[in-house]
């Protein structure tokens, strides 16, 4: 018989560990090639974990609730088959393991050394990218985060952990001090107090809600927001869509909507402003060469999430129209994959969908700008002619442009989504598709 280590698969760029929501089989169970063993969590989607192999399930290493790394084993498959080649032997792998443990001594010794950073591993104990960017965040020394009483696995310090410890040491009273406080201190963060009233009813947020809030707090925190706004005339967008919907239908069975249209005028303002498609990395700018285009969508249970068109500027209107539609009904039936949602390096929402005329989105991170479209209306406007200035009716929507104004400056991200509109406007209304 032979042993098989299960490990968690990569999920994307930037995702480096997922959490373990259910285990579907339990130890002694048979297991079927391609079978779904458990159920993860990442802060973007969740997701299956399927056997490459059959067999029975001898031991599973971590339990529910438990944050495994990209490429940790997370279970010992036992299969038919002779040897031990699916499984590291141990006196093949203690070579290596003292290596690696040798250079993560010294990874945490130059980390300590050079400023106090809250370190991987500390103790015998591994904390997750989550739990020390809060202890950073939050103040937490090494030391602090090292006495902890963690409820994760082999006493790990969970988020709740660290979330509670840090909810509890800011509703602490002070201790007495003699001496006067400095006047640059800064006080502990305390969130307002929330009055119950008869009647009132309590909803947990989920899970997803909770990534949600933290994830939009950091961004807006991470980056000084500024949003410009710009009013485009899409009269010739709306006329041209309504005389060629139906026909392109019937050829390719896709609705041609508004978004890959908006989309494509988009990409070309990129390819004109192309530090709008950047990410900053402390004090530096990584300047991206794939245009990736985010775009947000709302779930069954009413939270968001953002599927990304990977290379945009490859596709024509054609190819944009399938990849909306595509993204657009998986996010729907809660079929993205955690690569559909990773990778984006400028993101759309649609406000207009709900009506709203205008809106102030907030920077999907490590992005640095985000597009909302408000809704198209019928408006008064006028209009210029060589025989003189008339009054008509005009399709019309503002386009509301975030951006993060420590690398974008009003001047770019001004001139950007002024261009976005000169395309929309420039739109040929007797163009093929």
């Amino acid at each position: 018989m032979a042993q098989f280590e299960l490990t968690m698969p990569k999920m994307g760029e930037s995702v480096a560990e997922a959490t373990i929501t259910n285990w579907l089989k339990s130890e002694g169970d048979h297991i079927e090639e391609d079978e779904a063993v458990l159920e993860i969590a990442t802060d973007k989607v969740d997701s299956e974990v399927p056997s490459p192999v059959e067999g029975k399930l001898i031991k599973m290493l971590f339990n529910v609730d438990d944050v495994v790394q990209v490429g940790q084993a997370i279970a010992i498959i036992e299969t038919d088959g002779e040897g031990s080649g699916d499984a590291p032997a141990p006196a093949a792998t203690e070579a290596p393991q003292e290596a690696e443990a040798i250079a993560e001594t010294v990874t945490q010794a130059v980390e300590v050394v050079s400023g106090g950073e809250i370190v991987k591993n500390s103790n015998g104990r591994f904390y997750s990218p989550l739990v020390r960017n809060i202890a950073k965040e939050e103040g937490i020394s090494q030391t602090e985060l090292d006495a902890l009483d963690g409820s994760g696995l082999e006493g790990r310090v969970t988020k709740n952990d660290i979330l509670d410890y840090v909810a509890n040491k800011s509703s602490a009273p002070a201790a007495p001090t003699l001496a006067p406080t400095p006047v640059a201190s800064t006080p502990a963060k305390a969130a307002a107090p929330v009055s119950l009233n008869a009647g009132d009813e309590i909803i947990e947020m989920d899970r997803m809600r909770k990534i949600i809030a933290d994830h939009m707090v950091m961004s807006k925190s991470t980056s000084p927001h500024v949003t410009s706004f710009v009013e485009a005339d899409v009269t010739n967008i709306v006329n041209w869509r309504n005389k060629v919907k139906d026909s392109y239908f019937k050829r390719e069975g896709q609705k041609m909507t508004f978004t890959p249209i908006f989309i494509e005028a988009i990409v070309k303002a990129i390819k004109d402003f192309p530090m709008i498609n950047i990410s900053v990395d402390g004090t530096n700018i990584i300047k991206k060469k794939d245009i990736n285009i985010g775009m947000a969508a709302a779930l069954p249970s009413g939270n968001l999430i953002v599927p990304v068109i990977k290379k945009a500027d490859d596709l024509n209107l054609n190819g944009l129209t399938k990849q909306v539609n595509d993204l657009a009904n998986r996010a729907r039936n809660n079929a993205l994959k955690p690569d559909d949602i990773s990778g984006g390096t400028y993101t759309v929402t649609n406000v207009g969908t709900f009506g709203n005329v205008m809106g102030t989105p907030i920077i999907n991170q490590p992005q640095v700008a985000i597009l909302a479209l408000g809704a198209i209306r019928k408006m008064p406007a006028v209009i210029e002619t060589p025989d003189g200035d008339f009054i008509g009716i005009r399709q019309k929507m503002f386009l509301s442009h975030a951006y993060d104004h420590r690398v974008v400056d009003g001047a770019l991200g001004g001139m950007f989504v002024k261009r976005v509109a000169e395309y929309l406007e420039a739109f040929d209304p007797n163009r093929e598709v």
